[in-house]
């Protein structure tokens, strides 16, 4: 089965197009792994996967707004990560394709009634988490396929570090959406390290950004990673990426992790995610959050043992063996 994969995320994009390539099906991604052994953006290394010079010549002249249709006449499936405009404009050259939208956890209202009409006419929806059912306007699901990472890479956790690690992307300038003025106030006691893109305003806090094996090494290191969720998502990667490693977490509650956005949306699913497996401690109060991070870092016990609860769910619910299986069913279904 070839898969013409449509990106607008880099780190995702390394994650699917690799499972997806190991799993026997020929993959070409328009974004930075058009030519997986040179990646386009540094976050992620190479991938071995097949190369298709010829895609990628096509790809250079051809945006994923405006697809030459010799690249979609060769896949047999279009599997488009969540541009509905991108599907939109191309609509008319897929006749004949298995078309399917891909959801990243940025769906809204507006979102969901881009959908709607290309969900009549077959556009298939893959969901990554099930509390995307409460967003306004909901056009349904196919399938949920969450996302992934691989246990044989993020392991290891020491905790021999006594910081809060945190991993975002511009929290200052988006406050309302990060909750970076939540991360501050409870976080502002202990040794801290922000890493990603930079705020404008260049905070001292910002370490900048690191490679991939800095930040597994990062991970493993630290006491404790504090999550601030980034709305509308149910969860991000640095989420999995610190839950699989096993540190051990803090992360904002449902109050919180919806608001301030939230009118009927209730995407945020950390605190379920915690809930059902007792792997991780959330709040809603800067100074519960503050208890929660001074248990951590005083009791290294209940931090080893929240360690192996997180790592065990976050194998459960995002573990690569689990999810490759799911996308290997749904695509061959």
């Amino acid at each position: 089965m070839k898969i013409l994969y449509l990106s607008c995320h880099s780190v995702l994009e390394y994650d699917e197009v690799k499972l997806l390539t190991e799993l026997g099906f020929d993959v070409f991604s328009h974004g930075v792994y058009a030519n997986p052994s040179k990646p386009g953006d540094p976050k992620r290394p190479a991938i071995s996967a097949p190369e298709h010079p010829d895609l990628y010549s096509i790809s250079v002249a051809y945006g994923k707004e405006n697809l030459h249709q010799d690249m979609v006449d060769w896949a047999d499936v279009i599997l488009c990560m969540h541009r509905v405009d991108w599907l939109e404009r191309n609509w008319d050259k897929f006749k004949g394709k298995r078309v399917i939208w891909r959801s990243i956890g940025q769906s809204t209202l507006d979102v969901e009634a881009m959908l709607a009409p290309l969900r009549a006419r077959g556009l298939e929806v893959v969901r990554y988490s099930p509390r995307e059912r409460t967003i306004p306007g909901f056009v349904g699901e196919d399938a949920i396929i969450r996302f992934y990472k691989d246990p044989d890479e993020f392991k290891g956790w020491r905790g021999d570090t006594k910081e809060v690690l945190t991993v975002g992307q511009s929290m200052k300038d988006r406050d309302s959406d990060c909750n970076w003025s939540v991360f501050d106030e409870a976080t502002r006691d202990y040794p801290r390290k922000l890493y990603g893109e930079p705020s404008k305003a260049d905070d001292p806090l910002w370490r900048g950004k690191v490679s991939y094996d800095q930040l597994k090494a990062a991970l493993r290191a630290a006491r404790v990673y504090f999550y601030t969720g980034t709305y509308p998502a149910s969860y991000t990667l640095n989420f999995i990426e610190a839950w699989m490693t096993g540190t051990p977490i803090v992360a904002l509650g449902p109050v919180c992790g919806n608001s301030p956005h939230a009118v009927g949306q209730q995407t945020y699913e950390v605190p379920d995610l915690f809930d059902a497996t007792a792997g991780g401690l959330y709040a809603d109060s800067v100074d519960d959050l503050r208890k929660h991070i001074r248990l951590l870092m005083d009791d290294v016990y209940f931090a080893n043992q929240l360690s192996a609860r997180g790592r065990a769910g976050a194998i459960k619910f995002f573990g690569k063996l689990e999810i490759g299986k799911q996308w290997k069913q749904y695509l061959n279904a």
